[in-house]
């Protein structure tokens, strides 16, 4: 069964760029009729709260893509911990203790001389007596994951293609603070041994540490290292750390094509908030950085039918406000009333005569009044105003059915002559007290005669 995550950290509201890499790991666990896991980054407790934490899970609610399961890493310290001594113990990890000060240093030197900023190794040298001494002197470690040539370090990617990472010219990636907090690399990585993950779609950022990321797979693979009992999922059991498959995808840019400080700082809530519709946050960014057309959907089937990984490009792809606001008004245009019957006080009737003319569902109650009334009698022409009394004595003596805006125009051209802008532009603001809007042909009827006849005449 194919297993994909999604793992935020709850340090701040999720934005365009997490909700698309949400949405490329749910759409490839729903097509295979997999599962997709929510697990949430927290090991930075300075900085995630439990506030961050549900506006993930409501945002992820609101789009239609709920998790089939959650995990926090705030709750499995202890599990790290465990296998970190495994590594150390198997000769994969170790203790360093230069300050933040002495590995700016060190970097200086070798990059004044022409040479990679590696990190030495200095630590690997150090004696019992040199750990015991620094213990002495209250000095806490940090502690790295060492890095091997002989371990995995190339991948088939799922976007990219064959992929490597030069292992010589990286560093040996700290995972553990002197605090005692957790980076990144080595909790993730656990964490999707642990869960069954299959599949990981991030980021083209995340490139480099998906070649250390496998180097970590393997060691645990080697310690037959697999899934704990207590975080086996619906049965799913494993020997030995399984690699999953990585695919990297390019990044989004603004819609002037660079790297977008707004697209990392705009909120979906403020999209949910602009009556963006989820339908068509989920149309356009499954769509983006593809050669697929971006349609206007109206359910989750045939983006999750016309998903394939590998139709995603490495170019850039380019998310403009512009064109989502676009898709939305395109889809609100077809939406069924059902789809938004607890969201608007308007009858199926009165739902279908004016979607076709709204960006949003809140626009669509502004037309509840212009059916009902009251409306403010509009300024006319002394022209107009004596061909909309002749309107009203026409509309008094055709029958008020579902063709009444046909027979009320026809009957008028014939009587008055006018014709196009004239003859229609008047009735129009009489009868809504706008000078454009939806079809007067579905509006009319629901208007209703006494209500048609009092505008016309006021």
């Amino acid at each position: 069964m194919i297993v994909t995550r999604f793992a935020p950290s709850p340090t701040g509201r999720l934005h365009v760029g997490n909700v698309r890499t949400a949405l490329l790991n749910w759409l490839l666990a729903r097509k295979q009729g997999g599962r997709f896991l929510l697990r949430l980054d927290d090991t930075d407790t300075a900085r995630s709260t439990e506030a961050f934490a549900q506006s993930i899970r409501d945002d992820l609610g609101w789009l239609g893509m709920a998790p089939d399961a959650e995990e926090k890493q705030s709750a499995r310290m202890a599990r790290y911990a465990e296998v970190l001594g495994q590594l150390a113990a198997a000769g994969h990890a170790y203790r360093a203790y230069e300050t933040p000060d002495e590995l700016d240093l060190k970097r200086k030197v070798l990059l004044g001389r022409g040479l990679p900023p590696v990190y030495d190794r200095a630590a690997l040298q150090l004696t019992d007596a040199d750990h015991a001494r620094y213990e002495a002197e209250g000095r806490k470690p940090h502690w790295r994951f060492k890095l091997d040539p002989a371990l995995p370090h190339e991948w088939t990617d799922l976007i990219r293609g064959p992929s490597r990472i030069d292992v010589p010219s990286l560093s040996d990636p700290v995972i553990r603070r002197a605090d005692g907090s957790w980076l990144y690399m080595l909790p993730s990585v656990i964490d999707d041994v642990d869960m069954g993950v299959t599949h990981v779609v991030r980021g083209e950022d995340h490139v480099t540490n998906t070649g250390i990321q496998l180097q970590m797979f393997a060691a645990l693979a080697a310690l037959g290292i697999g899934p704990s009992d207590q975080l086996r999922f619906r049965g799913q059991t494993g020997t030995g750390a399984q690699f999953p498959q990585f695919g990297h995808a390019a990044l989004l840019t603004g819609a002037d094509g660079a790297l977008s400080k707004r697209l990392g700082s705009i909120g979906v809530s403020e999209f949910r908030d602009r009556g963006i519709e989820p339908i068509a946050m989920k149309a356009l960014l499954a769509r983006l950085g593809t050669s697929q057309s971006v349609e206007p959907v109206t359910s989750d089937a045939p983006l999750i039918e016309g998903f394939e990984i590998g139709n995603l490009g490495r170019a850039t792809a380019r998310f403009d406000e512009a064109d989502l606001e676009r898709l939305n008004g395109q889809i609100l245009h077809h939406l069924d009333h059902a789809a938004v019957a607890g969201r608007t006080s308007l009858s199926e009737a009165e739902w279908n005569a004016v979607r076709g003319n709204i960006a949003s569902v809140a626009e669509a109650e502004q037309w509840k009044a212009v059916i009902h009334g009251p409306i403010a009698a509009p300024a006319q022409t002394d022209e107009d105003r004596a061909y909309l009394a002749a309107a009203a004595e026409t509309l008094a003596g055709l029958p008020f059915d579902a063709g009444i805006w046909a027979a009320l125009t026809d009957a008028l051209k014939a009587s008055t002559g006018r014709k196009g802008k004239a003859l229609f532009a008047p009735l129009r603001l009489a009868l809504t007290g706008q000078s454009n809007g939806p079809d007067m042909g579905a509006l009319l009827p629901l208007i209703g005669r006494d209500e048609a006849l009092a505008r016309l005449r006021s």
